[in-house]
């Protein structure tokens, strides 16, 4: 299993805001503190935005803050609001024909399991 790009991103765009949490920064900043195309992290911020893990402000004072305190947010949540739900193989997230005959079934489910609870057991907060 491999994350996308975009989880990466927007793992490390999160993260830089939540440095600066609770001041804003526009995307212009982060561009240049990550060394990630400001278009790239346009699109990525409409994604974090419309699942409200962001909140944006236009004008001179403008910008993006975290929507809520970094320790209420997990790396799990951002990653499955990038990639989509995480599963190792497409039995282990509910799509698959042979469930009841697959035996291999109970490997990836387990995997995803312990996926999701590393994923979930690291704060935000933690990675500043």
């Amino acid at each position: 299993m491999k994350f996308s790009t975009r989880a990466g991103y927007g793992l490390r765009a999160m993260v830089n805001l939540a440095k600066n949490h609770p001041r804003r920064k526009n995307l212009q900043e982060i561009s240049k503190e990550e060394g990630m195309s400001l278009k790239y992290l346009e699109q990525l911020f409409r994604i974090l935005k419309k699942n409200n893990l962001v909140v944006s402000r236009k004008g001179r004072v403008g910008g993006y803050v975290l929507a809520k305190n970094p320790k209420f947010i997990r790396a799990g949540e951002i990653i499955e609001i990038m990639d989509g739900p995480i599963a190792p193989m497409e039995c282990a997230g509910g799509r698959c024909d042979m469930k009841c005959s697959c035996a291999s079934s109970v490997v990836w489910i387990k995997l995803r399991q312990q996926i999701k609870k590393t994923l979930y057991g690291i704060k935000l907060s933690e990675l500043i």
